[in-house]
């Protein structure tokens, strides 16, 4: 039972790092390439870790909880600051139809 729920969580963590790698090479926005880095990316993170946990021996396994959360804290943190510096540089797509941080940032960027 333990090698279909590990090899389950693998196969989804797995397919969420190829779609958050696809994403990053296929849009066009530095914003929608940084929500598929860092969305898909952590969650299939996660998903491998907790697959890997269930496989190794308990020494390791607080290892990689350390992984776990320190990819949830960092991930998001690093978008978050990416994303500014992106919308203080002017770098919307043109695309874009609603900017809610238009009146946050200056726009020479030191906001």
């Amino acid at each position: 039972m333990g090698d279909a729920v590990a090899a389950a969580l693998l196969a989804v963590g797995t397919f969420l790092v190829v779609a958050s790698a696809l994403g990053v090479n296929r849009f066009d926005d530095v914003f929608c390439r940084m929500h598929a880095a860092t969305k898909a990316a952590t969650l299939g993170v996660i998903f491998i870790s907790l697959a890997a946990a269930l496989r190794v021996d308990g020494s390791t396994v607080p290892k990689l909880l350390l992984v776990i959360v320190l990819q949830l804290l960092t991930a998001p943190l690093g978008a978050h600051l990416l994303g500014r510096a992106a919308h203080g540089r002017g770098e919307l797509s043109p695309r874009t139809v609603l900017d809610e941080l238009a009146d946050a940032d200056p726009p020479d960027g030191r906001g």
